[in-house]
């Protein structure tokens, strides 16, 4: 993908044919790309075919006003800047729509000048803010307005302002992280720390220091004093993620702050109290390790107060399109490369793959397909050309193996490595998910060489 200059794209949004006209006059004469939408609705389906560098919506229009249209903008996780255009009984309602995420607003005559002006402002200030959020790491955003993406966001705005414990469950790659932040930023909590944490990732001997902190001495290797996740999350809130993994003795410390607030750092003669709220989540069926002995059945209802669960890709497959639109913006702001469009026929063959790894995994495919295609315009053959490839190479490679005993290793490698990454190299869910004990697996990672960085 080659970098190039960016001629901005702008929408005219207005019910009144003259002011499309006389608007599109003066931007294509500044050199700016044009389209126009004659209602709301419209407007919503052009964004969605693909959005824009800045919207200038107009607020009366019939059926649905250009409030609504911002509102579904936002919803949908769109972030250009949206100017309002206004008759001069709207200025208030206009004064409204920038408290609710316009950029600015103009009464009626517009002035070409200050139509300019602004629209320029507009621009470098969405790409400024565009490049700090990739500075910062902001997390994506949970996109959609399928009734799946409606009933999480739903459920999530219930939540979030309580106290109560949540329990996040959902297949790998379905944004249970992305919830866990959500909450933590709609709760009171909100200006305090969130402090996460994967438990499947920590050494079961190291887990319950990390937690709970340790004193100076408590065991080998203690050379210092440290603070546990749960004491620095104090007035915030703490996200234990893969809580299936935790160990009988490590539940039961958790189970221990749940119910009174107290914890107990390893070595320490006294216990701590702490404020913390907890968000857990899993992708292992807990009823099912209950069952098993595997997982406290005190601890499981204690943490789920409030059941949150993360829909696969394939229960929302209309939100292919606008997360593929998110996933082309964000990687175009962050790399700062004039982004691509994906054709129709791109995204219904979106639409017909099993997506086993979820949104991760479309993620991944979109920025592959931005990588490694050319043209401004990606369609179904590229996504053919691009995976077919990687299974034509494959097949080389194997048919290159010499002996079976060789193909056999060859191919259990590569299942392992695939599996691993669907489980987002949790060597737990993967030994559960392959069928083996976890110290077979982990033979086999040590026999074939697989590390974690080759992903």
């Amino acid at each position: 993908m080659s970098k190039r200059n960016h001629q901005p794209a702008v929408l005219i949004v207005d019910d009144e044919r003259s002011i499309r006209e006389s608007l599109r006059m003066i931007l294509e004469f500044e050199g700016y790309r044009v389209d126009e939408a004659g209602s709301g609705s419209e407007a919503l389906a052009k964004v969605a075919e693909r959005a824009p560098d800045a919207v200038l919506l107009d607020i009366k229009m019939p059926e649905m006003d250009g409030l609504e249209v911002l509102a579904n903008f936002r919803q949908r996780g769109y972030e250009m800047p949206v100017l309002i255009v206004s008759g001069h009984g709207d200025v208030t309602t206009a004064v409204e729509a920038t408290r609710g995420g316009a950029y600015d607003f103009f009464e009626k005559p517009l002035q070409r000048e200050r139509v300019l002006l602004s629209l320029r402002n507009a621009l470098e200030s969405s790409r400024l803010e565009a490049e700090n959020r990739v500075l910062r790491h902001e997390p994506d955003e949970l996109i959609g307005a399928s009734p799946a993406m409606a009933r999480l966001r739903e459920t999530i705005e219930k939540a979030a302002p309580t106290p109560a414990t949540v329990l996040v469950t959902g297949e790998s790659g379905t944004g249970k992280e992305l919830v866990a932040q959500a909450v933590h930023r709609a709760s009171a909590r909100r200006e305090r720390p969130l402090i996460q944490v994967n438990c499947a990732a920590i050494p079961e001997e190291l887990i319950e220091s990390e937690l709970f902190g340790h004193e100076k001495g408590s065991f080998t290797g203690a050379s210092r004093k440290q603070i546990g996740k749960f004491v620095a999350a104090h007035g915030g809130t703490i996200f234990l993620d893969e809580i299936g993994d935790m160990s009988a003795r490590t539940q039961a410390k958790v189970l221990r702050v749940l119910q009174n607030g107290e914890v107990e750092p390893v070595g320490a003669a006294s216990v701590v109290r702490v404020d913390v709220r907890v968000v857990a989540a899993t992708n292992r069926d807990l009823r099912a390790e209950m069952e098993a002995g595997n997982f406290r059945e005190d601890l499981f209802y204690r943490l789920n107060v409030i059941p949150i669960r993360t829909p696969a890709l394939r229960e929302h497959i209309e939100d292919i399109p606008p997360l593929v639109d998110y996933f082309v913006r964000r990687y175009a702001a962050a790399n700062h490369y004039t982004a691509k469009r994906f054709a129709d026929d791109a995204l219904d063959h979106f639409k017909s793959l099993p997506w086993h790894g979820n949104v991760r995994e479309l993620k991944n495919l979109v920025e592959r397909l931005l990588i490694l295609t050319s043209g401004d315009v990606i369609r179904r053959e590229d996504i053919l050309a691009i995976t077919g490839a990687a299974r034509s190479e494959m097949s080389d490679a194997f048919l290159a193996i010499g002996t079976l005993r060789e193909f056999r290793e060859q191919a259990e490698r590569l299942f392992l490595v695939r599996k691993l990454e669907e489980n987002k190299w949790n060597v737990t869910a993967t030994a559960t998910a392959v069928d083996t004990p976890r110290s077979n697996l982990y033979k086999k990672m040590e026999q074939y060489g697989i590390k974690r960085d080759e992903a």
